[in-house]
């Protein structure tokens, strides 16, 4: 912490460093007052502020060292003692003499580096603190506000030892130890010591830049400098060139980027040399803060040139070649760079300018590789070697001294010539340095030469030329004649020139050897004839002349070889010639000639031939039926003559004779004429001339084809009728002549021509034929094609009959009749083809019995097929099937209902029906009336005999019709046991007659024992029972079984769950045993009585090894049979009192509780009295949905909707409930709620089965094929149709068997 009044602690000092020292220390404080110190906020916290507070309020400010020796002495006690409190103090007792035994000295440390100044003073009671430039640090330990600082020491032990940890640049000050002032003694100041922090330069900047190749030529000077980084104090820079100090530096020392740090920059001047090459220029900066001097350097690339070039000659005699040697020069440059670029030059024009480098030796090397040849004689060649920075081009080079032989030796003149006559040569060489001389040689014979010279040549050599003239003879035929050139400079070679000597002189003798004249020989036979001569030179050539015309053997590659010549041969003395050949009509009296030179010989050969060409001539070209054409057959030659005959396609023809004419090949020629009557027919038939040769035993044939021109002809083979099945394809073929070929063909149908370039389903074919694609019963009919070419026209028909599926067009649906009456199911299709057994009858149905015909009668007629029903009976009603199969799949289908009409008749469960309803008022009881009829019945009730006025609100009917099935619900309101406890009457109207049923409203009961108790199956240990429940008293029943083991007292129960059950499986038999067995019903008020024989039945469980099988039953009141032993008893007595005991502790109490629950939830329940419905097929859909506000009665019925024809065998759906098990809300006005009430129809079949629901079937008659698929049956849950009661009672709670309500109990009547 720093205050205003820090500088008056400072001149306290004074009693320890006097007072002058503290008057010349006072210019110094002056100015660093004049210093902006930095005040903390009004944040910052301690008790300095508390003690700079008091020091301002006791009017001690800083006002230098003046005012602060001004300070009394007690003031500046009582500020120590302020300053002091709350801080640490030093334990030292206060006897001990106050004073610093540790001073502080003057610090180096380099940034970065942790310092600390020393202070240990003897002080007990003080508060020590230090100041850095008269800024007060404060005596916390941590000194807050600065952060590295920290005092370090025992207190204890007055060490105050300030350390700074990570110095930087912030730290170079002046610092002080201050001890305050106490009781004991006055204030401590220590002398002021500096902290000097040396910053090290970071980094040194190169220019050119550090770390890069500089490229420089030898012998310039370059500048470069070097700066340094912020540093203190300001390092020192040196340069080394090549590892050499470079003098002449010039150094400048700048401020840094803050205050106290320092720059230095310096400037060289460099004049790099060869031998700088490669080597680095390093700046150098040095400082006491640095360990090791901090480096940068550049690396020089000096540019030098080249030393002179050098060439290594291969030999002592430079410049002194021979012609033809392979000459290898190497031109080698070393040092400079870059390296030195070399190049050869010949004649000063560049010939080589590949040159190699080696760099390690800094050598640059050029090898020229040349043939020398005789034209570089007098060449200068020269190896020049440069760099990028010569001055100017080094090269050293040589002149070529080049000696070559001639070249060539020419003997100019012939050496042929015929014997005894002079022969005259000249031999000349070419140039040659130096020259050469001739000598001529025949055979191993020197021979002199008449003139011999020489001439200059080329490339400084000398021309040397000799003639020769000489008689020559026959013996020196073939004889070599050698012109040979020679010199001293070519010891070692021989050149010469040699000819071979050729002396004329003619054959002996020639002949030919072949077949003798006048043999016949056949046209095609292979002839072989030789030319032979004895002798001569040249060589004779032996030519064979064909009637003074050169014979050769020129051919196409694809002709025969007629004629083989081969070469002259050569055997001793003798030459032949071979002249092979195959005899052809032209060679028929030739003659054949073989010559050599003046020498010829000659033969003729005799050749037989058929005519060489057979040709027919007609005198027009165009023909038409009716027109006569006349065929003239000529035979051009032949060798021996020919007879000419003519036919027609295997049919001979009348001919005559035509005048002969001249024949070639010195053969005979004949003509004869045919003429004939044409038509239609002709065209293409093939008129053969044929020509005869008896002796040669050969026929020659030519033929004339007959061209007639007519209009189109359809054949007697095209195809009146085409038969094409629906959606396949059909193709019209067209069997039509024509000449020429018919222009175009027109198809039309029905009015309509066929575009010639085809659709989308139809194509001409190029034949004419009309291909169709996906043909429709609309495509079928008469097809008339139009055939036309130049010579005219001709027209046919014909018909495309399509054959398609059968559709179903017309099926009543449904169909009705009266019980006994007769009527017919027709069934009309549409369907190509029509077949007389195409139509077939299903009845549909899932028994053998269900889907049989008997009865009926299948008739059709045409496209109408019947199925005939006389005296029609319920049985008859259901779903019928009409299958119409014509072979082209599918098969149609069409279902059909067959309604069978009859009287109402109302089911009657019982002989007199009961419905059970408390008499208070309170509930509702709701009466079922069920019938059947066809068509719709009207239902009407009667109370007591009396017409029921539904006006009365209290009563609610509602009529539902499905099917055949019709319901009526009577619903009583508030049932009172005086107006409502009456016998009504249910009475089913329709035109056909009426049935009627009585129903008595009565109170609730106990139950109606059961009926009919039978026996199903019985086991040894099992039997299988099965009942009908009988009138459950308005209240939700249950049932027990009682049995008892005859012979043996006591009985045993069992309860039969679930509660609603009709049949039961009573197990834990013994075998071989008679049992009774009574079924008891009971419900809330009560149980039933044992004394209705239907309810009890007796029966013997089989041995175990009998088997299983119909019961062995007694009535009640039979006695068992005499066969029983007695002694059997005590074993059922035992049994008996087992199974006794067993029940009544195990199960009594389980079933009892249960008892109580069942009849508390029961109550809510409702039974319904009523028995199987009578089985019949029918279905009636006539009745609507009605509603009648004023009479609150309505009637349901379902809607009349299409069926969707399919087959339903091995179909059996589940049963829907009927239509008075399903709620419905009353008041239904509008068409939403029409929608909803749509209800299936039924085809009645027995115990309520259904088929297909109405409303699931599609439209009836549709012309497209119906899809095979199954339909979608309802999956409603069938119920129980015989519960027709309806709920008598409400919901209550769980009640004990003896506390039922009243309300309950109903009213006696």
């Amino acid at each position: 912490m720093e205050t205003e009044g820090s500088g008056d602690l400072e001149c306290v000092r004074t009693r320890l460093m006097g007072e002058e020292e503290c008057r010349e220390r006072g210019d110094r404080c002056k100015k660093r007052d004049k210093i902006q110190r930095h005040r903390k906020k009004s944040t910052e916290h301690g008790r300095g502020r508390h003690w700079r507070q008091k020091m301002e309020a006791s009017g001690v400010k800083g006002r230098g060292c003046e005012a602060a020796l001004r300070v009394p002495t007690m003031t500046t006690l009582i500020l120590m003692r302020m300053l002091t409190t709350g801080l640490a103090q030093s334990p030292i007792p206060a006897l001990v003499p106050r004073g610093f035994w540790a001073l502080p000295e003057n610090l180096t440390v380099v940034e970065g580096a942790p310092a600390e100044l020393q202070c240990g003073v003897s002080a007990p009671g003080s508060v020590v603190q230090w100041a850095k430039d008269g800024l007060l640090l404060g005596p916390n330990p941590r000194i807050p506000g600065f952060p590295r600082y920290r005092l370090e020491g025992d207190a204890a032990r007055g060490e105050f030892h300030l350390h700074i940890e990570e110095s930087d640049l912030s730290d170079d000050a002046e610092y002080e130890c201050q001890v305050s002032r106490t009781e004991t003694g006055p204030e401590l100041v220590s002398p002021r010591v500096i902290l000097s922090v040396l910053v090290p330069p970071k980094v040194l900047q190169l220019t050119p830049e550090a770390g890069s190749t500089v490229t420089w030529v030898a012998g310039q000077e370059y500048k470069v400098s070097c700066v340094s980084g912020d540093a203190k104090p300001a390092p020192d820079i040196t340069f080394l060139q090549s590892g050499q100090t470079i003098s002449g530096i010039s150094s400048d020392v700048n401020a840094g980027s803050q205050e106290k740090l320092f720059i230095t920059e310096a400037t060289v001047t460099v004049t790099p040399q060869s031998s700088d090459n490669g080597q680095l220029l390093v700046c150098e900066g040095s400082s006491p803060a640095l360990d090791a001097p901090l480096k940068v350097s550049i690396t020089m690339n000096v540019l030098y040139p080249p030393g002179p070039p050098v060439i290594e000659w291969p030999g002592l005699d430079e410049g002194h070649v021979r012609a033809g040697q392979n000459l290898e020069l190497l031109c080698t440059a070393r040092g400079g760079n870059p390296p030195a670029t070399l190049q050869w030059l010949k004649n000063g024009e560049p010939v080589s300018t590949a040159w190699g480098t080696e760099h390690t030796q800094v050598v640059a090397q050029s090898l020229l590789v040349m043939t020398v040849r005789p034209e570089d004689h007098g060449v200068r060649l020269s190896c020049e070697a440069h760099n990028s920075v010569s001055e100017g081009t080094q090269e050293r080079g040589f002149t070529l001294q080049v000696s070559f032989p001639p070249a060539a030796i020419t003997i100019l003149g012939s050496v042929s010539q015929s014997e005894n006559k002079n022969v005259t040569l000249s031999c000349i060489t070419k140039s040659s340095r130096p020259r050469v001389l001739l000598r001529w040689w025949l055979g191993w014979r020197q021979l002199q030469p008449t003139e011999e010279s020489v001439m200059d040549g080329q490339h400084g050599g000398h021309i040397s030329m000799s003639n020769l003239t000489f008689l020559v003879r026959r013996e020196d035929n073939g004889l070599t004649l050698t012109c040979e050139a020679f010199s001293e400079a070519f010891t070692k070679e021989t050149f010469k020139k040699s000819l071979t000597l050729n002396v004329k002189y003619p054959s002996q003798k020639l002949w030919i050897e072949g077949p003798p004249e006048g043999q016949h020989l056949r046209a095609g036979t292979r002839v072989r004839l030789v030319c032979l001569a004895i002798g001569g030179n040249p060589e004779p050539s032996l030519t064979w002349y064909k009637d003074s015309r050169t014979v050769s053997e020129p051919r196409p590659p694809q002709e025969p070889r007629r004629v083989q010549l081969g070469s002259v041969e050569k055997s001793g003395s003798t030459f032949t010639r071979e002249l092979v050949l195959i005899t052809q009509p032209s060679d028929n009296q030739a003659k054949f000639m073989c010559k050599a030179g003046q020498l010829s010989a000659s033969t003729r050969l005799a050749v037989q031939f058929p005519p060489t060409n057979l040709t027919i001539l007609a005198n027009a070209s165009a023909l038409r039926p009716g027109d006569a054409l006349n065929l003239t057959c000529v035979s051009v030659s032949s060798n021996p003559p020919v007879n000419l005959s003519w036919d027609k396609e295997g049919e001979r023809l009348e001919d005559m004779a035509a005048p002969p004419r001249k024949a070639p090949f010195k053969g005979s020629s004949a003509a004869r004429t045919v003429l004939l009557k044409m038509s239609s027919r002709d065209h293409g038939h093939r008129v053969t001339c044929r020509a005869h040769s008896p002796e040669l035993r050969e026929t020659v044939s030519a033929f004339y084809r007959l061209n007639v021109l007519y209009a189109p002809e359809f054949l007697g083979e095209q195809v009146p009728v085409v038969t094409a099945v629906e959606q396949g394809a059909a193709l019209l073929p067209v069997l039509v002549s024509a000449n020429p070929r018919p222009e175009a063909f027109n198809w039309t149908f029905r009015g309509y021509r066929l575009s010639p370039a085809g659709g989308p389903r139809h194509r001409i074919l190029s034949g004419g034929a009309l291909q169709l694609w996906n043909v429709t019963r609309a495509d079928d009919g008469l097809y008339q094609l139009h055939c036309q070419n130049s010579e005219g026209t001709a027209e046919a028909l014909v018909r495309l009959d399509v054959h398609y599926a059968p559709i179903i067009r017309t099926l009543q649906d449904p169909t009705e009749v009266n019980v006994g009456g007769s009527v017919d199911i027709v069934c009309t299709v549409d369907a190509n083809p029509v077949l007389p057994e195409m139509f077939s009858w299903e009845r549909l149905g899932e028994e053998e019995e269900e889907q049989s015909l008997e009865d009926t009668e299948q008739v059709s007629k045409g496209s109408t097929g019947r199925l005939q029903i006389q005296n029609a009976k319920l049985a008859q009603a259901g779903a019928y099937q009409c299958i119409v199969d014509n072979g082209v799949a599918p098969p149609a289908r069409g279902l059909v209902r067959l309604v069978v009409r009859f009287a109402p008749q109302v089911e009657h469960p019982t002989p007199l029906t009961k419905v059970a309803a408390a008499g208070d008022s309170t509930t509702s009881a709701t009466l079922h009336c069920r019938a059947r009829g066809v068509p719709n019945i009207v239902f009407t009730w009667t109370k007591n005999g009396n017409p029921l006025d539904l006006q009365d609100p209290r009563y609610t009917e509602h009529t539902y019709h499905q099917g055949v099935v019709h319901s009526s619900l009577l619903t009583i309101a508030n049932v009172s046991a005086a107006q409502d406890y009456a016998l009504f009457t249910c009475t089913a109207t329709n035109p056909l007659g009426s049935d009627h049923t009585n129903i008595q409203l009565l109170s609730i009961s106990r139950p109606d024992p059961p009926t009919g108790l039978k026996v199903l199956s019985v086991t040894p240990y099992s039997v299988g029972l099965e009942w009908k429940p009988g009138f459950d008293g308005g209240l939700p029943q249950r049932f027990q079984i009682r049995y008892e083991t005859l012979g043996t007292p006591g009985f045993l129960y069992m309860d039969v769950l679930p509660l609603q059950a009709t049949s039961f499986t009573l197990t834990g038999l013994q075998p071989s045993t008679r049992y009774r067995i009574w079924l008891l019903a009971s419900n809330a008020l009560g149980e039933s009585g044992l004394e209705h024989k239907g309810s009890q039945i007796s029966f013997t469980t089989p041995g175990l090894d009998q088997p299983s099988g119909e019961p062995n039953l007694q009535l009640p009141t039979d006695q068992p049979p005499d066969s029983m032993k007695v002694s059997l008893l005590p074993v059922l007595f035992a049994v008996g009192g087992l199974l006794l005991l067993s029940n009544v502790s195990c199960v009594g109490g389980y079933l009892w509780q249960r008892r109580l629950q069942r009849l508390a939830v029961g109550i809510s329940e409702k039974t319904e009295a009523g028995s199987e419905e009578d089985r019949a097929r029918n279905e009636y859909e006539e009745s609507q949905w009605t509603v009648d506000q004023d009479t609150r009665s309505s009637t349901v019925s379902t809607t009349d909707v299409e069926p969707y024809y399919h087959s339903m065998k091995g179909f059996s759906p589940q049963l829907l409930p009927t239509l008075e098990e399903v709620s419905y809300p009353q008041g239904f006005t509008g068409p939403e709620e029409e929608a909803m009430i749509a209800f299936p129809g039924h085809l009645y079949d027995e115990v309520e089965r259904l088929y297909t629901p109405l409303a699931t079937w599609g439209p009836v008659y549709d012309e497209v094929q119906m899809a095979p698929y199954e339909p979608q049956w309802p999956k409603d849950k069938y119920e129980d149709p015989r519960r027709i009661y309806d709920e008598v009672a409400g919901d209550l709670e769980s009640l004990e068997p003896d506390s039922l309500p009243f309300e309950l109990r109903g009213h006696l009547v």
